[in-house]
């Protein structure tokens, strides 16, 4: 059984790379996807984030978070920013492991753990290796405008925001290659796959 942190930057592809695992038959655990479901009305995350941040946060008609609302506050505050990721991260790390081990469960040999801010967090501890999927910057760039519609002073600051790609790139145990195009990317994602069954059973 193995767990793989798998992280990239904005712009890598990694939401691809993660759809290919997951057609190579291997479960990804979705960090985004966790964050939303654990902060859901009547969870215990939910619960603290009104109890610090008060009930004006609570959207009236549908009684969800006003993410909007949420965003505002935090985004203007670093000490409130802190609290929320307190109360969310810790939330999220539970969950993924949880599934994680309920796949294991079930007889999966391999888990992925998609995790965008793996190793700004230092999350290494959640998982037995890493891998990156590696663009340029220049690459990055022009995903972004091309997909959010952004301009390019916009897409650059989202960039910019992160830590860089080739910083990154250094703290890993192995890179997919993600400059040359579908194809290859598909190409890289069976030679990883296969390259981990084979340490699996050998």
């Amino acid at each position: 059984m193995m767990k793989i942190g798998l992280t990239g930057g904005i712009g890598t592809g990694k939401s691809t790379v993660a759809k290919l695992f997951r057609a190579q038959g291997w479960v990804v655990v979705d960090a985004d996807q966790i964050a939303k479901q654990v902060v859901e009305p009547h969870e215990p995350a939910f619960e603290a984030i009104v109890t610090v941040f008060g009930d004006d946060i609570v959207d009236e008609e549908t009684g969800a978070l006003d993410r909007e609302k949420l965003g505002r506050i935090v985004f203007q505050d670093q000490e409130k920013r802190q609290q929320l990721n307190d109360i969310v991260h810790p939330a999220v790390r539970e969950r993924m492991t949880a599934e994680a081990e309920e796949a294991f469960d079930y007889g999966a040999e391999v888990v992925v753990l998609d995790i965008p801010l793996l190793i700004e967090s230092d999350l290494f501890h959640l998982v037995d290796c890493t891998v990156l999927v590696y663009a340029t910057k220049e690459q990055q760039l022009e995903r972004i405008i091309e997909r959010n519609g952004l301009s390019e002073e916009e897409a650059a600051k989202r960039i910019n925001a992160q830590m860089p790609i080739d910083e990154k790139r250094a703290k890993v145990d192995d890179i997919i290659d993600n400059r040359r195009g579908f194809e290859a990317l598909k190409t890289e994602v069976e030679a990883y796959v296969n390259r981990i069954h084979q340490e699996l059973h050998y």
